[in-house]
């Protein structure tokens, strides 16, 4: 009986201290010392070794609080025309491999990736992260950006 409570209470211990995480995506703590890139949830998998996957949330965090970073829409012309997120630069993701060193010469850079829905996003993100870069976080598709947004009059009309 003894050994089935002791059982029970480190079980009990080794889930409780884990909820919410797995190997597979681990938990940054925040606080109120660490700049705003390490307090953010992110995703790891084999799927997207090398940059994070991070909320809309998370994402206006680091633009509100970082004095650097790149804000990366991966959509076409016509789309980024139509709403964007304000300050965002345009490289469309069939064009990554061709003009990141260019137009991203900073590897060390942060770069917050988007497009429409996050297929996109995630693809240029892992281009991104083969060519070396360091610092990219995929946070998703515009759809799920519950912030302010931009675009040019004339494409509305």
């Amino acid at each position: 009986m003894k050994r089935l409570l002791v059982f029970i209470l480190v079980t009990f211990l080794l889930t409780a201290c884990g909820v919410g995480t797995s190997p597979d995506s681990p938990t940054v703590t925040a606080s109120e010392e660490t700049p705003p890139t390490d307090n953010i949830n992110v995703t790891n998998s084999e799927e997207n070794v090398g940059f994070k996957k991070i909320t809309a949330d998370e994402a206006k965090r680091i633009i509100d609080c970082e004095e650097s970073y790149i804000l990366l829409d991966v959509r076409s012309e016509q789309e980024y025309s139509e709403i964007r997120i304000d300050g965002a630069v345009l490289i469309p993701h069939t064009d990554i491999s061709s003009r990141a060193l260019d137009d991203l010469p900073d590897k060390d850079a942060i770069i917050l990736v988007y497009c429409r829905t996050g297929v996109r996003s995630s693809s240029a993100s892992e281009e991104l992260a083969q060519m070396g870069y360091i610092n990219v976080y995929d946070i998703g598709g515009i759809i799920d950006w519950p912030y302010e947004t931009v675009g040019d009059s004339s494409a509305n009309g």
